[in-house]
C-alpha cells in the first residue's frame, strides 16, 4: 500500500465516520475523490491554513458540495482551525461542518455549495476575478495577482442547465487559470446515470472553447499529477480533466452504487471497508506519520511569505496600485464615497426633471462609478434596457486592465452566480441587470447571493404593468413581494431619480450583503423634500408628504411609480377638507430595522386609517396596513397594451386611492 493511497484513504476514513456519527450525509464522492483531493492538496494548491483569506491564494470550490466531509477532511488534515471535534459534529447544530459546506462557517470554505453548478459558477467568476486583477495590477516584474481557481463537479453539476451557461463563458474568456475535475463515476441518486445523462460531455467542453483530458483514472496519483501538470501548460483555455472514478471507493458491497451516494455505510460496511482499505485505525483516529504528511502550514507559510516580498517590493514601485489594490482586496469604499454621495444626491435633488428609474439607474452609476473602479457590471444582453453601462464602461474582451463590463449573453443565472464568485474572490463590486420578471430565472443564486452571502447588486428593470406593450409574459406581478421574502436581500422600489441614488448608495455601502434595485419603464415625477426627508430615505421609509390642515387622519403607503399616485391623491383629498400623510417605503426591510421611535414617528400606532398602493400582488401590504386598512394592488397577470391604459384597465388610478382613503377613514 503506498503511502498516498494512505493519505488519501484519511480522507475517506474521516468522510464515513462522520456520516455515520451523523446518520446522514453523503459518503460516496468524498471516498471517490479522495486520491484527486489528496494529489491537489499536497502538490498542487496554493495555499496557507494559517491565513485562509490570504489574498493570493489559490481557490477551491467543491461545487458537488454534498460531498462536504471531503472538503472538511482535506482542511482538518493540511491544518485549517477545524478541528476533530468539529468533525465528529458533522451536520450538527451550531457545527461549522454543516451538511454542505457553508462560506464563513470555517476557516478555508471558499463559497456555499450545494445547489448543483452553482459553485462552478462561483469559480468561473472567481477565475474572471483573478484575470481581471492580474491585468490590471501585474507589471513585468511583480507579479501580484497569480493563483488558480480549482473546482470539483459531478454529473449533477454538468446536468443542470447552469453549466452550460457559465463554461460557455468561461471559453469564451480565455481562463486558463480555471481547472475543473469532472468526477465521471456515472452514479447520481437515482441510479446509473446511463439513463438521462448520455451527453459526449468531452466534446461538449471541447465547443466551449476548453482544453479537455480525457479518460484519467481518479484513483491513480500519478495519472491525476500527470493531467495537472498538463492543465497548468495551457494558459489560454480552461481545462475540463475527466477523472474515471469508483463512488464509494473502497466499500467491497456498496462501491460504485448509489447506495453509498446519500446515506451511511453502516457499521458492517465500515468494517469491511476498513479492512478492504487496510485501514486499521479507530474512527476518528489519523496516524502520526499520515498527519504530518498532509501538513501544509509550513509550506504554505512560505508561499505566503514569499508574497510579502513581492507585495512590499510592489508597494515600493507602485504607491499608488498599491493603496488602489488593498482598498479594493479589503472592500473598502473610498473614504470621500460619503461625501460624494452626499454631493450627488444634493445635485439630483436640485433637478425636478422626470425620469423613468431605470434611467435614473444609470445616471446613479454614472455619478459614482468614476470614483469606484471596482464595480463591474453587466447585463443578460439587455444593456441599453436595464441601463447598467455608463461613459466609462470597457468591455472585458476588449482591455482586461480596465475592463469593468461584461456581455453576459442571454444567461441570467449564469450571470448572478458568476457575480457571486466576483464578490467572493474579492477586489469588485459586482451589479447585473435585466428585467425584473427574468429575475425568475436567476432565483436560486438570487437566494444564494443572500445566504453566503455576498454584496451582489441585482438591477431589475421593467418592473410592473408599467412596461405596457410587450404583455403578460414580461409584465412582473409577483415578483417584487417574492424577493421581499428572501432573508437577508434589501429590495428597493424607488419613486424617482433621488431615490434611485439613494438606494445604489446604500447597495454599495452595504458590501456584506445583496440589495436588489427594482426600477420602472416609464417616466417618473420629482417629488420635492427637504434635507431631513433626503437624509431618511436611507432609513427605508419615511414621511414625503405632511397634511398642511392639521393632524393626519389617514396615510397612504407607497413605493416606485405608485408614490406619484399616493401624492396626487393627498392634495386632491386634502382640497375637499382631509388631512393625509404620504409615506414612501422604498425598501420596506430596511424600515422594519430601524428602531421603535423611528417607525412611530413614520407610522404611528394611533393612524389605523392606511392604505397601501403598490403595482404588485396586495397579500405583502397587509401587514403593513392592518385590518382596517386597504391595499391597492395587481392580483392577476398583466395584459399586452400602452402603459397608461394598463394602470387604468387594473385600478391603479388617483381616483381609486382617493376612494380608499375615503373609504379607512
Amino acid at each position: 500500500m503506498t503511502a498516498r493511497r494512505q493519505f488519501a484513504n484519511a480522507v475517506r476514513a474521516l468522510a464515513m465516520d462522520a456520516v455515520q456519527r451523523a446518520n446522514s450525509g453523503h459518503p460516496g464522492m468524498p471516498m471517490g475523490m479522495a486520491d484527486i483531493a489528496e494529489v491537489l492538496y499536497n502538490d498542487h494548491l496554493r495555499h496557507n491554513p494559517g491565513n485562509a483569506g490570504w489574498w493570493d491564494r489559490d481557490r477551491f470550490v467543491v461545487s458537488n458540495g454534498h460531498g462536504s466531509m471531503l472538503l472538511y477532511a482535506t482542511l482538518h488534515l493540511s491544518g485549517y482551525e477545524l478541528d476533530m471535534e468539529a468533525l465528529k459534529n458533522f451536520r450538527q447544530l451550531h457545527s461549522p461542518t454543516a451538511g454542505h459546506p457553508e462560506f464563513g462557517e470555517a476557516p478555508g470554505i471558499e463559497t456555499t455549495t450545494g445547489p448543483l453548478g452553482q459553485g462552478l459558477a462561483n469559480a468561473v467568476g472567481m477565475a474572471l476575478a483573478e484575470k481581471l486583477l492580474a491585468a490590471r495590477f501585474n507589471s513585468e516584474s511583480h507579479k501580484l495577482v497569480d493563483h488558480w481557481t480549482w473546482v470539483f463537479a459531478g454529473d449533477g453539476c454538468l446536468m443542470e442547465g447552469i453549466s452550460h451557461e457559465v463554461c460557455s463563458l468561461a471559453g469564451t474568456w480565455g481562463l486558463g487559470k480555471l481547472v475543473v475535475f469532472y468526477d465521471d463515476n456515472g452514479i447520481s441518486i437515482d441510479g446509473e446515470i446511463d439513463g438521462w445523462f448520455t451527453d459526449n460531455t468531452p466534446e461538449r467542453f471541447r465547443a466551449y472553447g476548453w482544453q479537455v483530458i480525457e479518460a484519467v483514472d481518479g484513483h491513480d496519483p500519478d495519472a491525476i499529477d500527470q493531467a495537472i501538470r498538463a492543465a497548468r501548460e495551457d494558459l489560454d483555455r480552461p481545462t475540463l480533466i475527466c477523472c474515471k472514478t469508483t463512488i464509494g471507493f473502497g466499500s467491497p458491497n456498496k462501491a460504485g452504487t448509489a447506495d453509498t451516494h446519500g446515506a451511511p455505510l453502516g457499521d458492517a460496511e465500515i468494517a469491511a471497508t476498513r479492512e478492504a482499505l487496510g485501514w486499521s485505525h479507530a474512527p476518528f483516529e489519523i496516524p502520526d506519520d499520515i498527519r504530518a504528511g498532509w501538513d501544509a502550514r509550513q509550506r504554505g507559510a512560505e508561499f505566503e511569505q514569499a508574497w510579502q516580498a513581492i507585495w512590499a517590493d510592489y508597494q515600493q514601485a507602485n504607491p499608488d496600485l498599491a493603496e488602489e489594490f488593498a482598498r479594493r482586496m479589503s472592500g473598502e469604499l473610498p473614504e470621500a464615497f460619503d461625501q460624494l454621495l452626499a454631493d450627488a444626491l444634493d445635485a439630483m435633488q436640485a433637478d425636478d426633471s422626470k425620469v423613468a428609474t431605470r434611467k435614473a439607474s444609470g445616471m446613479s452609476i454614472e455619478k459614482l462609478a468614476p470614483h469606484l473602479p471596482e464595480m463591474i457590471g453587466g447585463s443578460a444582453d439587455l444593456t441599453g434596457s436595464n441601463n447598467t453601462d455608463w461613459s466609462g464602461s470597457v468591455d472585458i474582451m476588449n482591455d482586461a486592465a480596465r475592463g469593468n463590463y461584461i456581455y453576459y449573453g442571454v444567461r441570467e443565472f449564469g450571470m448572478t452566480a458568476i457575480a457571486n464568485g466576483l464578490d467572493l474572490h474579492g477586489g469588485f463590486i459586482p451589479y447585473t441587470g435585466t428585467f425584473l420578471v427574468f429575475s425568475d430565472y436567476a432565483r436560486n443564486a438570487v437566494r444564494m447571493s443572500a445566504l453566503i452571502p455576498t454584496g451582489n447588486i441585482h438591477v431589475y428593470t421593467h418592473d410592473s404593468i408599467g412596461l405596457g406593450e410587450d404583455g403578460p409574459t414580461h409584465q412582473p406581478v409577483e415578483h417584487v413581494a417574492s424577493l421581499r421574502l428572501i432573508p437577508n436581500l434589501e429590495v428597493w422600489r424607488p419613486a424617482d431619480k433621488v431615490e434611485t441614488l439613494a438606494a445604489w448608495g446604500a447597495a454599495l455601502r452595504r458590501r456584506k450583503a445583496p440589495t436588489a434595485l427594482i426600477l420602472t419603464r416609464q417616466g417618473l415625477p420629482h417629488q420635492p423634500r427637504d434635507a431631513a426627508q433626503l437624509a431618511d430615505i436611507a432609513r427605508g421609509a419615511y414621511v414625503l408628504r405632511e397634511p398642511k390642515n392639521g393632524k393626519p387622519q389617514a396615510v397612504i403607503l407607497a413605493t416606485g411609480s405608485e408614490v406619484g399616485l399616493a401624492v396626487a391623491a393627498a392634495e386632491q383629498l386634502e382640497s375637499e377638507g382631509l388631512a393625509v400623510r404620504v409615506v414612501s417605503m422604498p425598501c420596506p426591510d430596511l424600515f422594519a430595522s430601524q428602531d421603535a421611535d423611528y417607525q412611530e414617528r413614520v407610522l404611528p400606532g394611533e393612524l389605523s386609517a392606511r392604505v397601501a398602493v403598490e403595482a404588485g400582488v396586495s397579500l405583502y401590504w397587509r401587514h403593513w396596513v392592518g385590518p382596517a386598512g386597504k391595499v391597492i394592488g395587481i392580483d392577476r397577470f398583466g395584459a399586452s397594451a400602452p402603459a397608461d391604459q394598463l394602470f387604468s384597465e387594473y385600478g391603479l388610478t388617483t381616483e381609486a386611492v382617493i376612494k380608499a382613503v375615503r373609504a379607512v377613514i
